[in-house]
C-alpha cells in the first residue's frame, strides 16, 4: 500500500532512528517535499522537489515508540546517498534502495475501521431527494456527501457496524446526539446528520475533502495528531475509497470535476 501525504514524521523517525544513535540529540528535522503533485518525506532536502522542514522532538535521546503505539505499520522506507551522506525517504529516487516495508494498524480503541472492499458504482437513487435537500441545507457537496454514505454503509440504513455505529452515515450514539440525531436507523435523520457533520469538518479543514473523510473515519483527535490522514491502514484505504467514490459521484451528478488531490510519492 502506497504511504499517504499525512504520514506521520514520527513513524518516518521510529523507522530511521533504530539504525543511528542520537543519545544528545532533542530534535532532528524530517523534510515534507512535494513534486508533481505528489508528497514524499525525506530526512534531508529531495533535489528537484519544494521541501518544508519539519522538527520532530525527542523524548530522553530516543524516537517515538510508535511501533508499541500503532502496532504493524506498512510502506516502504527509501535509502540513497546524497552529498555523501545516507539520506532516508518515502520517494523512490534513482539510486535509491528499499530499506524497510511496513503496515500501519488502527490502534486499539480507535474508531476507524475499514473502507470496506471495492469502491463499486455510483447509486443515485437510494434516498436521492434526502441527499439533495441535505447537502444543501448545509451547504455540503451532494457527491462528497453520497461518497461518504457509499463507504461507510453502502446506503443500507440497518447497518451497524462492529464499534456501534449505525444507520445510512454510521454515526456513531454520542456523535448523533450531538447532531440532533433521535434515531440514527431513520435514514432522513442519518443523511441530515451526516450531512451536518461533513459540513462542520470542511469548514475546519477549510474545504480539504482528505482530512473530512480521514476525521469522519478516525476522529478530530486522529487528525489533528498527526497533522493529517491518520496513518492507519483502515483510514489510509477509506479515504482513497472516498476520494474515489467522490470522483464517481461528482461525474454521476453532472457536476464539475475537483483539481486533482495531492498524492504521496511512490
Amino acid at each position: 500500500m502506497p504511504l499517504r501525504p499525512a504520514l506521520a514524521a514520527g513513524l518516518l523517525s521510529c523507522c530511521l532512528l533504530p539504525n543511528v544513535q542520537h543519545a544528545q540529540a532533542q530534535k532532528r528535522t524530517v523534510y515534507r517535499c512535494i513534486r508533481d503533485n505528489t508528497v514524499s518525506l525525506s530526512t534531508a532536502p529531495e533535489p528537484g522537489s519544494k521541501c518544508t522542514a519539519k522538527e520532530i522532538e525527542d523524548t530522553a535521546g530516543k524516537p517515538p515508540n510508535l511501533w508499541g503505539e500503532l502496532g504493524v505499520v506498512q510502506g516502504t522506507l527509501y535509502e540513497r546517498m546524497q552529498d555523501g551522506k545516507p539520506v532516508y525517504g518515502t520517494r523512490k529516487l534513482p539510486g535509491a534502495t528499499p530499506v524497510l516495508k511496513f503496515t500501519v494498524q488502527t490502534p486499539p480503541g480507535s474508531p476507524a475501521h475499514s473502507g470496506l472492499g471495492k469502491v463499486g458504482q455510483p447509486q443515485l437513487k437510494p434516498f436521492d431527494r434526502e441527499f439533495r435537500s441535505a447537502a444543501k441545507s448545509n451547504k455540503v457537496d451532494d457527491a462528497f456527501v453520497r461518497a461518504i454514505a457509499h463507504a461507510e454503509s453502502a446506503f443500507d440504513p440497518k447497518a451497524t457496524s462492529a464499534k456501534g455505529a449505525v444507520g445510512v452515515m454510521q454515526l456513531m450514539p454520542e456523535t448523533a446526539r450531538e447532531l440532533g440525531v433521535s434515531d440514527g436507523y431513520a435514514h432522513d435523520q442519518s443523511i441530515r446528520g451526516g450531512a451536518r457533520h461533513l459540513a462542520a469538518l470542511l469548514r475546519r479543514y477549510k474545504g480539504d475533502y482528505t482530512r473530512a473523510a480521514a476525521a469522519y473515519n478516525a476522529g478530530i483527535g486522529a487528525v489533528a495528531k498527526y497533522g493529517g490522514v491518520p496513518p492507519y491502514k483502515e483510514t489510509l484505504e477509506y479515504v482513497q475509497k472516498v476520494e474515489a467514490l467522490h470522483i464517481l459521484y461528482r461525474k454521476a451528478l453532472k457536476l464539475p470535476p475537483l483539481n486533482p488531490p495531492l498524492r504521496a510519492a511512490q
